[in-house]
Formats: structure tokens, sequence, C-alpha cells
């Protein structure tokens, strides 16, 4: 018996709190289930049961040991599980939120791709720009775009967004075009809200990333508000490709300050922290990671 055999058998044991009854439901010799057990306590060097001819009961390393025994073997089941998934089509039921611009730009024409190629995955989609607690709310997958990740996130890198400073062609005649980040100071910009503040906009200038604080009027949680009004001469916008890429190509908006580059946007794949990826969940993130490459 290796290993793995005797924390199985050494988990029976504790749960059923009998040597007999394990041996009985393993069809063993009881006296095999108790040199295992032996074995595996010279092993490791503790005792993990006291026993008498009444009732056994777990030391402390011998609680402490269950229930890391218990993580392994839930992990061996569940890596198990999905090799055999893995041979299968992938279904049941995903939850997934997703950023409400991005999400119906870009992540719906793939979300629905992706149902008409697998039919056996069922998927819920919650469309919004507040951040899920994935836990809490049953949540099996969130896409958030952000620029920087915190700590305790699950979360794999799917794609990257592009961002642009973009004003109307209109605004630029009538206010100049500005050369530098300095500069938008004097300009009328668009502030994107994050949680009811407008942060800085961010350039590299010289090697060195920089924030330059803008003047905004007009505020805004919504990108795609933001680059109408942007179009419609109002100001001066920072905002990333998906939701600029038609108003540009329309000549509605040009870019700006080029020169100076802006961080880019990572889109990610939050999981929940508590339990393993399911099979399904992990085929969605493939299909969408190469959707948006």
């Amino acid at each position: 018996m290796d290993r793995l055999d005797a924390m199985q058998l050494f988990v029976r044991i504790a749960e059923l709190g009998s040597f007999a009854a394990v041996a009985q439901q393993m069809g063993l010799a009881r006296s095999v289930v108790t040199r295992q057990i032996a074995g595996l306590e010279a092993h490791l060097g503790v005792k993990l049961m006291a026993r008498s001819t009444r009732r056994l009961s777990l030391t402390s390393a011998g609680t402490a040991y269950l229930e890391k025994c218990r993580v392994i073997l839930n992990l061996v089941e569940a890596a198990e599980t999905d090799v055999a998934e893995e041979r299968l089509a992938p279904r049941g039921n995903i939850r997934i939120s997703l950023p409400l611009s991005f999400g119906i730009k870009r992540l719906a024409p793939l979300l629905l791709d992706f149902s008409r190629r697998y039919p056996e995955v069922g998927l819920d989609m919650d469309y919004s720009d507040r951040r899920v607690k994935l836990i809490e709310e049953g949540i099996d997958l969130s896409i958030r775009i952000t620029r920087r990740l915190e700590g305790g996130d699950v979360a794999r890198k799917i794609g990257a967004s592009h961002m642009q400073v973009v004003a109307a062609p209109d605004y630029l005649a009538r206010h100049g075009r500005p050369r530098h980040p300095g500069e938008l100071v004097h300009h009328e910009c668009l502030g994107y809200t994050a949680g009811g503040t407008t942060q800085q906009w961010q350039f590299m200038v010289d090697g060195q990333l920089l924030g330059f604080a803008v003047r905004s009027r007009i505020h805004a949680n919504n990108g795609d508000v933001l680059a109408e009004a942007a179009a419609q001469g109002l100001g001066i916008t920072l905002q990333p490709d998906f939701i600029i890429e038609m108003p540009l190509a329309a000549g509605r908006l040009e870019a700006i300050l080029g020169d100076y580059p802006v961080p880019k946007l990572g889109i990610y794949a939050m999981l929940p922290s508590n339990r393993q990826v399911p099979h399904r969940v992990r085929v969605l993130m493939d299909f969408l990671a190469a959707g948006l490459a």
C-alpha cells in the first residue's frame, strides 16, 4: 500500500472511528489495517491515534494531519476528475461577470461563439462595471480590466488593452493641440471616475512613468459616454482602444500625444480563491484568450 492509500485509510478510520468498521468496509483483515496505520505513524515519527478497547481518538498531531490529508486527497480527486472531463465535451453552467462596455463590444460575440461551439455549457452573463465578490455571489469567472491586481487575487491574464488620448478635430481647431502631457492642465478634460474620484493621467516621459493632473468639468464612470462627449467637441479624453476605435475610424476623434505612451490595461480572468477551477471554466478562459489575441 503506497502513501496515498495509507492517507485514505487513515481518513476513513478517523471518520468512522473504528479499525474494525473500516476493515469490514474495505474487505481487509483488521490486522492489515492496524499494520498500515502503525507503518504510517512510524514513517511520520508521531502518534496519530490514541487507541483503547472502548474508543479511538486522534492526537493533536493526528488532527492536524487529518486536515492536510483531506486537502491532498481532494486535490488528487479534482485532478483525476479534470483529466477524465478533458476527454469529454465540457458541460455544466458558468456564471460570468463582465465589464459593461468591453463586455458588450468584445466579449459578447466571443461568448456567443463559445455557446454555439459548446452547447452543453450554460452561460449566465452579468454585465456591470462594479467589482463583484466572487465567492459570496457564486460567480465562477469575472473579467476585469485594470493596471494592477490586488494581493490575494487569483487571476489569469488573457489580454491587454491600449490606451489613447483623443479629441475631436473641432475641439483641437478651437483650443489647439497639446504637444506635451503637462499642457493638458490648460484644456478641458473628460474624466473617468473610478470609485467616485478622477485619477491622474499617466504617461511615459523620458523613460519615466509620470502622473499629470487634469482639469475636468464633465465626469462619468462609463467610457462610451466620455468618448461621445469628446466626439462632440466637449474636451479631451483618455480611453482604451475598444471604446474609441469606431469614432477614430469615422474621423470623429483624433489621437494626440502619441509620443508619450500610456500604460496598457491588463485584461484578467478572475477566479474564486476557494475552489479548483472546473474544466468548463478553463476551456472558456482558453477560448477568450485565443479570441482576444
